[in-house]
């Protein structure tokens, strides 16, 4: 599913609501995520999942196009858990 497709799907579900407000509620959404996760916080939504990041290492890596050795530095990823409702659901 794409962005789109999920404001679709809010719209069919919420006709009260226009189109402009689903959109919003949605960029609140995601960026209040987004925010937390720089921060170092964790966001938790019980049922679904837990969104929470990870430090990568520096190390060594190769240019695939060359071949040539390159530093990566060390950084932060994103991380997504998923919960137990959600894996009960995918495994039915």
């Amino acid at each position: 599913m794409i962005r789109s497709e999920l404001l679709q799907e809010l719209h069919k579900d919420n006709p009260d609501l226009r189109a402009d407000e689903i959109e919003q509620v949605v960029d609140i959404f995601f960026d209040e995520i987004a925010q937390r996760l720089a921060e170092g916080g964790r966001v938790e939504l019980r049922g679904f999942g837990a969104f929470s990041t990870r430090e990568r290492d520096a190390r060594s890596g190769r240019n695939p196009r060359t071949g040539e050795t390159v530093d990566v530095p060390e950084k932060r990823v994103p991380y997504f858990k998923a919960g137990k409702e959600i894996r009960e659901r995918l495994n039915k």
